[in-house]
């Protein structure tokens, strides 16, 4: 069997009537007619959007393929054991040039029972904002499930929002059953547990392209809703220079922001785990086993969980996001 290597995507673009056209034009994503581009799908294992190779001898086939085939050398042996032939994460660009709905995701109890799927918890990292540019997460301290059931039968849902003014660098962790909005004028990236399930609640009553309100999920996403997930929320650390800053460690995944110009050494036989690359600014190599794989800005790579040594060369100053999930090694 020949030997994995860093591998890179063919990535999706999903036209969106809140989206624009920042991921095409400043992070280097295929060109497209549409002027609405909301989300760029970068890692994917959720079914019909099987995320598909596009360097390297295994160019063409997706990540599922992949795995039956490779198993653990992929995702690492414990993970495979859990998630068998899907991959467990869902990496995205998203832009939002007007307020995306408000909204709530399952946790894997209720996405089990309702839809046979895995929940959804997630995570934001903010990579461009306009001044003033706002994320929804939460509820106002006090908010019960009366009160929000009044609010939403008035469509008034927005009084109740915790609301936070953003800046590239913020980050934002929304649990399963934390409901949540992206705010207008935001480029980010979004880490999440592989699942396409939302239950809309509010969409500023927007019409969608055949001048329709677009549907909403209010009955569903009332016993999906944690009332006790309110309050603030942002995550706001400082970058150290050549060092690897923890932003969010759950059980779902682990995501470091790295800012690096001088070359790093990696290993990872800690951790029973793929590693995910997110590339936000410059560029690099991944250097392995005397080969190199040039990364760049805009580029997500996943990182085979059988290597466990790499050394990252930026070529110029450089930003990015390590993913993995936490997995002990066997012993």
């Amino acid at each position: 069997m020949s030997e994995l290597y860093p591998l890179k995507f063919e990535t999706v673009l999903k036209e969106k009537v809140w989206g624009g056209n920042a991921l095409v034009t400043r992070f280097n994503k295929a060109a497209t007619g549409s002027l609405h581009i909301g989300e760029s799908w970068e890692l994917s294992g959720v079914a019909d959007n099987q995320s598909v190779i596009s360097n390297g001898f295994l160019a063409g086939n997706n990540i599922e393929e992949l795995i039956e085939v490779y198993m653990g050398d992929i995702t690492g042996d414990t993970i495979y054991e859990n998630f068998g032939d899907e991959f467990p994460l869902l990496i995205k660009f998203i832009e939002a040039r007007e307020d995306l709905s408000i909204q709530v995701h399952p946790n894997n109890d209720l996405a089990k029972k309702r839809h046979n799927a895995y929940g959804k918890t997630e995570m934001w990292y903010i990579l461009e904002c306009e001044e003033g540019s706002k994320i929804y997460t939460g509820f106002k301290d006090g908010v019960t499930k009366e009160i929000y059931e009044e609010a939403v039968s008035k469509g008034r849902i927005e009084d109740l929002m915790n609301v936070e003014n953003v800046d590239a660098g913020d980050a934002f962790f929304t649990p399963a059953g934390r409901v949540h909005a992206i705010g207008s004028g935001i480029v980010l990236v979004e880490i999440q547990q592989t699942s396409d399930i939302t239950y809309r609640i509010y969409d500023w009553n927007r019409k969608n392209s055949g001048k329709e309100k677009r549907e909403l999920q209010t009955d569903l996403a009332l016993d999906a809703i944690d009332f006790n997930q309110a309050g603030k929320n942002k995550i706001r650390l400082n970058p150290v220079l050549n060092k690897t800053v923890n932003i969010v460690n759950c059980e779902f995944f682990n995501t470091n922001i790295i800012v690096f110009n001088i070359a790093i050494e990696k290993e990872y036989y800690f951790n029973d785990s793929f590693v995910v690359y997110i590339c936000l600014e410059g560029e690099f190599l991944i250097c392995w086993d005397n080969k190199t794989e040039k990364v760049t800005k805009g580029e997500t790579v996943l990182l085979p969980a059988m290597i466990k040594e790499v050394t990252l060369k930026p070529l110029n100053e450089t930003r990015l996001l390590e993913v993995y999930i936490n997995s002990e090694i066997p012993s």
